[in-house]
């Protein structure tokens, strides 16, 4: 009886280490469900005052995921909040996952009453920033449930500047590994410690949302209206209180000016405004992200306008819609004005391209960001001289930082995965049915976090609602991917990560 038991009391005590090594990810995780909880309290009291029957959902919503607050945090009470790299990757993949399956709630028992998939796919695409979404009449939601999707997509916003900043250098993964020299500087000269920049990205993230709350509102917008496309514009997310997108604002142009500007704030490097504001007065025009951003908005804003100008559009409104589109779909936000896929066969091809660009490493845009084609175009260019002078020696430096290997290590591999989970997943739509434009640019849509595909289904004047069950969660798979840096997720996947 005795040997019996000796097995057994290492397999309880083998169960209880691994248990114990999970802890730290679940309290944490439990943290973040609070704070979602918090959040979902806002939409809820707007529905009791109105008195709208989506109260009970929120309400039943509140408290599923409160009693899940309350179970993890019983659980792991005497652990220590003590994180190792491989736990940092497991929290940050899972967080994004049990978050967005939680936001869900109130679409499946409020009044769109969506199913899982289609409930879970608005959820993924809200707390991903993509913008992409399945419902149909949403001018008829209730107000709780507007202002619920914009909160979601708010929080997401948020949520990658401060995993941007503060993990993902430290794993080695993402862009912001490539100022990993510069962000030692940040703890000396601007703040004292990651925990700091953290708090002042979040009051700066504030008081940008309160800045176009107010300049919306003044400029003709609802107040509903106004906090969601603040919400939603500084976040680079693209949920829209209209089927219309930002089109049913079209017939005035000085709101579409100020989305414009609002959604370039949401794509530059937070870290940067935290320097302008503590005297670094130069540090946001100088930065070589900044300017390349800017050069390639100029460029292909000048480029289209002067194509639509051809095709006999005013000049005026030419220019005001391809920069309201361009900067949408640059930045990953997925606004539409207008359908710019009917622009013509250069606009078309235009905006695939600019599919895959996104913002400024360190901000809520999605995308490959620009600094990934700035660094490619520094190699490029020092293997040209290679070839030229095989002897010689080239420094590479970006931002006045050395490129150093583990750098361009990191934007070679992120490009490959990027591209090729862009490939795999359009093969996978593709083979479920969905025709050639809308496979391949749905994937580059989901994976990229830009919203809007092309083509009349998943265009800037349809959604995906019509897709199948089973492409929404490859689609879902891809924009967690996407925003995650894919890196995140794929080492999850590898024997060698569990084999500790």
């Amino acid at each position: 009886m005795s040997s019996r038991s000796v097995p057994s009391g290492r397999l309880i005590q083998g169960v209880n280490k691994r248990a114990y090594r999970w802890a730290p990810v679940l309290k944490v995780m439990s943290v973040l469900w609070l704070i979602l909880a918090l959040f979902m309290t806002l939409p809820w009291l707007v529905l009791l005052i109105e008195g709208e029957p989506d109260a009970l959902a929120f309400g039943l919503s509140i408290l599923i995921v409160l009693s899940a607050v309350m179970v993890s945090w019983l659980v792991t009470l005497r652990v220590p909040v003590v994180l190792k790299p491989w736990q940092m990757f497991v929290l940050t993949t899972l967080s994004w996952v049990t978050i967005s399956g939680f936001a869900s709630l109130p679409l499946v028992l409020g009044a769109p009453q969506l199913t899982f998939t289609n409930a879970v796919f608005e959820s993924v695409s809200a707390i991903t920033t993509t913008g992409s979404t399945v419902l149909v009449g949403i001018e008829f939601l209730s107000d709780g449930l507007k202002l619920w999707r914009g909160i979601m997509q708010w929080l997401g916003g948020i949520g990658i500047i401060v995993m941007g900043i503060a993990i993902l250098p430290f794993l080695k993964v993402g862009g912001m590994r490539l100022f990993h020299t510069e962000s030692s500087d940040w703890s000396d000269k601007v703040m004292p410690r990651t925990g700091g920049i953290a708090k002042a990205t979040l009051s700066i993230y504030c008081g940008f949302t309160l800045m176009a709350m107010l300049a919306y509102w003044l400029g003709g917008m609802t107040p509903l209206d106004a906090a969601v496309h603040a919400m939603t514009s500084l976040a680079t997310g693209g949920f829209a209180n209209s089927d219309a997108s930002f089109g049913a604002y079209a017939s005035q142009p000085h709101l579409l000016w100020l989305g414009s500007l609002f959604m370039l704030s949401g794509a530059l490097p937070f870290v940067l405004y935290i320097r302008f504001l503590r005297g670094s007065r130069q540090s946001l025009w100088r930065d070589q992200q900044v300017q390349g951003l800017m050069s390639l908005l100029f460029l292909v804003i000048l480029g289209l306008t002067a194509w639509r100008v051809w095709q006999d559009t005013p000049g005026f409104e030419a220019l005001t819609h391809v920069t309201f589109n361009v900067i949408s779909v640059v930045t990953t936000t997925g606004f539409a004005s207008e359908d710019y896929s009917t622009w013509g066969p250069l606009a078309f091809v235009a905006f695939f391209y600019l599919t895959f660009v996104g913002g400024c490493s360190g901000s809520t845009s999605g995308g490959m960001k620009i600094f990934r084609f700035q660094v490619a175009m520094i190699l490029l260019r020092n293997q040209l001289r290679f070839l030229i002078h095989a002897n010689g020696v080239f420094a590479s430096r970006y931002n006045h930082q050395p490129l150093t290997d583990d750098v361009t290590r990191g934007v070679v591999a992120f490009s490959f995965f990027f591209f090729l989970t862009i490939a795999g997943l359009a093969l996978g739509l593709a083979l479920l049915g969905l025709d050639f434009t809308t496979a391949l640019s749905g994937a580059a849509t989901a994976v990229a976090n830009v919203g809007p595909g092309l083509g009349d289904i998943i265009g800037p004047a349809g959604n995906f609602a019509s897709l199948p069950a089973s492409a929404k969660w490859l689609l879902c798979l891809g924009m967690l991917m996407g925003r995650l840096e894919i890196l995140t997720v794929l080492v999850l996947l590898t024997p060698m990560f569990w084999r500790r």
